[in-house]
């Protein structure tokens, strides 16, 4: 019995078989050969022709394997072969970030435990590099010409009142650097008065008047170990802040504001200083306790990230990345001050409100 599929219906034969579907495709009988066997009558036929030296009627050519395609070229690669991943880098040249680091550390601890007036001298340079660096910016960026001169003046002005006289001496210079802003502005044409008197007074806020309270930490007995405890544990919550957000960092603080900042790196920042904060407070702190220290800590971390995020603010307003190149690897003098600025009235109040300002 043949299971060939033409064998499973009967060929109809005739002219209308021919005329639906052409005499040329009609399929061919299968007859049976001398064993009994079912083959197509087409290959005998083609059998017969070849016995008879004659070429078949059907070629039969073995089947050929499919050639290889050509590889695509390289601008047709694929594109969902992702690059190796790579390693995180720091944005900035830490070797020299740190070199100008230890450089500015030396001449503060120098400063500050041999002469106290010459640390004085450092906050009022700072200060006053500070201000150009910031007013020169204002002007390139936003045609703001805030007065430097009264600033410069009022700003040294400031901090010396302040050392010298408290809290009380650096709001009288504070008050006496607005009015000569004021005035110095009368001798040029009114056109943006207003707007030139108000980033003046505001510089002369920012800078030189929360500067003047790392010179008020300075008056008392234990003045420089005071000052060491404010930059240190500022340095140790940026520092911290950086180490974890850069290890663990995933979800962003503040992405608008400063995309690099994660609440991770807050976290590494809040612990690191806390830490620091109780250290500080038992061993150079006259009479301070290692649970206020913690309670220092904290306030640092929080006090030195809002300083960041406000700098921040005011680069993205004016466009710029650093404020100045003056430290190669940190930017400007201002790019250093952003956490020191805010969190100088934090410490003081705090050591003050734990341990007295005497």
């Amino acid at each position: 019995m043949n299971d060939s599929p033409w064998a499973t219906e009967p060929v109809p034969a005739g002219p209308a078989y021919d005329a639906l579907v052409g005499p040329h495709t009609r399929p061919m009988p299968i007859v049976p050969d001398a064993a009994g066997r079912d083959f197509d009558d087409r290959e005998a036929r083609d059998r017969g022709a070849a016995a008879d030296g004659g070429p078949p009627f059907r070629a039969e050519t073995p089947p050929q394997e499919p050639m290889p395609s050509p590889p695509p070229p390289p601008s047709q690669a694929p594109q969902d072969a992702s690059p190796p991943p790579q390693k995180k880098r720091a944005g900035r040249d830490l070797r020299a970030a740190i070199g100008v680091g230890v450089g500015l550390g030396a001449v503060i601890f120098a400063s500050l435990f041999i002469v106290k007036a010459v640390f004085v001298g450092v906050i009022v340079v700072a200060v006053v590099v500070g201000l150009w660096e910031l007013t020169s910016r204002l002007q390139e960026k936003k045609g703001v010409k805030a007065p430097l001169v009264p600033l410069a003046v009022g700003g040294a002005a400031m901090v010396i009142a302040g050392y010298v006289r408290g809290a009380e001496g650096a709001w009288v210079a504070m008050a006496l650097t607005a009015l000569a802003l004021l005035v110095w502005r009368m001798t040029e044409p009114p056109e943006d008065y207003l707007k030139d008197v108000t980033a003046g007074v505001f510089a002369a806020f920012y800078v030189p008047f929360l500067a003047t309270f790392v010179a008020m930490l300075l008056t008392a007995d234990d003045g420089p170990q005071r000052v060491v405890t404010f930059l240190l544990l500022t340095v140790v919550s940026d520092t911290g802040a950086y180490a974890v957000g850069w290890r663990f960092g995933k979800h962003k603080l503040a992405p608008r504001i400063s995309p690099g900042k994660t609440r991770e790196g807050l976290f590494g920042a809040v612990a690191f200083a806390m830490a620091a904060g109780a250290l500080c407070m038992e061993y150079l702190i006259d009479g301070g306790a290692w649970w206020q220290g913690l309670l220092l800590g904290l306030a640092v971390a929080v006090s030195a990230t809002l300083g960041d995020l406000g700098e921040s603010m005011i680069k993205r307003d004016l466009g710029i990345k650093d404020m100045g190149t003056l430290l190669p690897g940190h930017g400007g003098i201002m790019d250093r001050l952003d956490s020191l600025l805010p969190t100088a009235p934090v410490v003081w109040l705090l050591l003050a409100a734990f341990v007295g300002t005497g």
